[in-house]
This record gives C-alpha cells, sequence and structure tokens, in this order.
C-alpha cells in the first residue's frame, strides 16, 4: 500500500465558458460549477492543480485524420455556411454545432487528458484527473454525441508509450463507443463499458456480443444494462467483473471515464444511482494502486455533475467532505438544501437478477478466453517530444491574445493556487 496517493488535477477556466447553444444539453458551465465546489471544500490544498497545455493540432493527429483537425480548426459559426457538405462529411449539426472558441475547447480538454498521461508516465503522480475530458463518443474522421476531439483515445495513446496494457473503464450511461472502435483490433488496450443498451438509445452499440475482433478478440467487454439500474446491482456487477479483468489483464495503468449521466434524475440518463452508488466505482478502481487517469464525460444537470466529481475528488484524496455544501460563487444552484449528496432514483428497475446473472455469466466467459497475462510484447516506444508553436501565419491576426497565450503554453512546477503572486488564483478564473 503506497503511504499516499500523489494526485495531479487539470483545469483551465477557459473551458467552461463555451456555449453549445440554446436547448443544448452540454453544458460546459458544469466545469466552473465543479471546479469552484472543489475549492470550496479545499480540496486544492490535497493535491497539484495545472492548468493544461493547449493541444496542438499535429497532437490531435495522433488518432484523428489530419483534414478533421484540420476542418475543425478553420470552422467558426461565422463560416459554417460555406462548408454545408463538409459540416455533413464530419458529423457536425444538431449535436454537435460549430460554437465560438469550438477549437480552442477541443485543445484545452484534449491537453488536460494528454497531460495527465504524461505525468503518470514520468512516475509524477500516481492519479491524474481531467473533468473536462471524457468525450468518449468522437470517431477518428468524425464528430459524434457532443464529442469532436477523443481525449481518451490520446490518453491512451500516450500510456501505451510506457505501458504494455491498458484497461480502459467507461461508467457513462452511454456506450463507450469510439474508445472501443479505436482499440477494437488490439490486445494492448482492454474497454470495459457499462451503459444502457436497447431502446434505440444512443449510441445504439454496445450489445456484450461485441467483444473485439482479431487480435484484439475478448479485449472489448460490454455490460449493456436496462433503465432503472440501482445502487446495490450496479456495484456488485462492477466490482466482480473489474475484479476479474485486473486479475486476468494486469494493466500497466488505468483510465477511469466517469460519465455523470449514469445519476438518477440526469436529463438524458435513466440509470437510479446514487452520487455514493457511482463515487463506489471510482473508490473501487483506486484500491488496485495501479497509476490511474481520470475523467469526466457525459451528465446533463449540471448542480448534480458538480456534486459526483467533487465527491469523486475527495474520494481519490481519501477525504471526508461535509454533507452542507460551503458557500462558493455558484452556491445558488445548490439549492434549497445545499447538500452534497442526492438520493437514488425512483425509475423502475427492469434489470432482473436473472438478466444480471446472464450478462455477468456471458462476461466472464470472455475473460476466460484470455491466457493470464497476456505477451503484448513492450515495442519501443518514441521518446516524448517537444512540438514548437502553432505556424503564427495561420493564426487570425484579429483574435485575441488571450493569458492562455500569453503564458506561451508553459506547465509550470509551482502552478498551486497558493501564494499571492500565483497567476491561477481561484478569484483570477
Amino acid at each position: 500500500m503506497r503511504s499516499k496517493d500523489r494526485i495531479s488535477y487539470f483545469y483551465d477556466g477557459d473551458v467552461g465558458s463555451v456555449y453549445f447553444g440554446p436547448n443544448h444539453p452540454m453544458k460546459p458551465h458544469r466545469l466552473c460549477m465543479t471546479h469552484h465546489l472543489v475549492l470550496s471544500y479545499d480540496l486544492h490544498k490535497k493535491m497539484e492543480i495545472y492548468r493544461p497545455h493547449k493541444a496542438y493540432p499535429v497532437e490531435l493527429a495522433q488518432f484523428h485524420s489530419a483534414d478533421y483537425v484540420e476542418f475543425l480548426h478553420r470552422i467558426t459559426p461565422d463560416t459554417q455556411d460555406l462548408y454545408l457538405n463538409d459540416l455533413a462529411k464530419y458529423n457536425l449539426g444538431e449535436d454537435c454545432p460549430v460554437f465560438e472558441n469550438l477549437f480552442e475547447f477541443c485543445q484545452i480538454y484534449a491537453g488536460g487528458t494528454l497531460d495527465a498521461a504524461r505525468r503518470l508516465n514520468n512516475k509524477l503522480c500516481d492519479i491524474a484527473i481531467n473533468w473536462a475530458g471524457g468525450l468518449h463518443h468522437a470517431k477518428k474522421c468524425s464528430a459524434s454525441g457532443f464529442c469532436y476531439i477523443n481525449d481518451l483515445v490520446l490518453g491512451i495513446l500516450e500510456l501505451l508509450k510506457y505501458h504494455a496494457r491498458v484497461l480502459y473503464i467507461d461508467i457513462d450511461v452511454h456506450h463507450g463507443d469510439g474508445v472501443e472502435e479505436a482499440f477494437y483490433f488490439t490486445d494492448r488496450v482492454m474497454t470495459v463499458s457499462f451503459h444502457k443498451y436497447g431502446d434505440l438509445f444512443f449510441p445504439g452499440t454496445g450489445d456484450v456480443k461485441e467483444i473485439g475482433e482479431r487480435e484484439g478478440k475478448y479485449y472489448a467487454i460490454n455490460v449493456p444494462l436496462k433503465d432503472g439500474i440501482d445502487d446495490s446491482s450496479f456495484n456488485r456487477l462492477f466490482k466482480i467483473i473489474i475484479d476479474k479483468v485486473v486479475e486476468t489483464y494486469q494493466p500497466g495503468a488505468i483510465v477511469l471515464q466517469c460519465g455523470a449521466d449514469s445519476l438518477a434524475g440526469d436529463r438524458l440518463g435513466c440509470f437510479n444511482l446514487s452520487i455514493d452508488g457511482h463515487a463506489e466505482c471510482v473508490k473501487f478502481v483506486k484500491k488496485f494502486n495501479i497509476p490511474l487517469l481520470v475523467t469526466g464525460g457525459g451528465g446533463y444537470t449540471k448542480e448534480n455533475v458538480a456534486r459526483c466529481w467533487t465527491v469523486e475528488t475527495g474520494v481519490l484524496l481519501d477525504a471526508e467532505l461535509p454533507n452542507e455544501i460551503p458557500d462558493n460563487d455558484y452556491i445558488k444552484y445548490f439549492g434549497p438544501d445545499y447538500s452534497l449528496k442526492i438520493p437514488h432514483g425512483q425509475i423502475e428497475n427492469l434489470n432482473s437478477k436473472s438478466y444480471i446473472s446472464t450478462i455477468k455469466m456471458q462476461v466472464m466467459e470472455s475473460l476466460r478466453s484470455i491466457q493470464h497475462a497476456p505477451g503484448v510484447q513492450m515495442h519501443e516506444v518514441p521518446p516524448d517530444f517537444y512540438i514548437p508553436d502553432f505556424d503564427e501565419d495561420g493564426q487570425n491576426p484579429d483574435e485575441r491574445v488571450d493569458q492562455h497565450t500569453q503564458d506561451k503554453q508553459i506547465q509550470r512546477d509551482d502552478e498551486y493556487y497558493e501564494g499571492d503572486n500565483d497567476n491561477d488564483n481561484p478569484d483570477d478564473v
């Protein structure tokens, strides 16, 4: 048992200021609410806080096609009418709208996950948190399900430079299709997704029979669930499966996507999980003491998203949080009772004991097909590379030079929210 986990936490206030548009369920503002709740509980004093670098286009193109990255970089709300064919080609539109500062938004959340992976690789921390990340639906050549750049795939690719096997776990209510698809043919990444399946629920994939192909056969695990699953059923299934997965696969690092739309009362979800039930999964994964990268994901009742990810930050820090929410900039959102925990939901649980048992047996059967600790050879890994500044000629000279650009994207090891001279004082965020 390690004496004390070292936790790195990534946040940039700019990520919460973008707006997907009226009536769109994705509200990045939830990230500001989460961060201020984390600050109000003084959790920032127990971990290292970093502002992530903005991922360069060439970093995004480690997974995504260069033409798609270039298009995201170029498109703006003012020019989108000139590119109707390309919008359709890259699946931008109602679910994935073009909005002001879209590319910068992608650069920040992807930069956070890349920085988190690199700190883990360099053994500078044991756990790295990027609540802005976890956008698991984005595909190599297109956007999907509110996701434009798949930061999780980029982070996993980074971890694969140092680890022979990486385990990806997804507790979002939606199937982690983009991540599964990226690694469907390899045994170097095992993907495990617990999600709602059936009734044409988005994205429509994630049947228990989807197990991977070629070298990746048996290395994709899907746990399809029906409406209304509760804490006890979910946690029991999660622990049995993840225990067996870790024992069988022996990953060198774990990526945990903590989509909060699996909580009771979510605007787009249909599960009955309480925050304690959701956080129990985080607590369970932490106990393996394997380098851990934790991200956000879905979550569309924003005050509950902030509650959930704050509680889970506390879990990762072994910190007990009082139920009464301390005063903070967003306190009004947490009324009328201003409490941290939410009760489980009242949706009828359609997951019978026999259904859960059948799913569990099918998953265990897949795991038995894997030889113990597969012999994935550690390929020679390229060194970390530094990428020079963006091509200045390609930049719009009229764009406001923000504080982030002025900082020259240097990540300093002294970026704590402590001290009078700190540029990232929470009052400035």
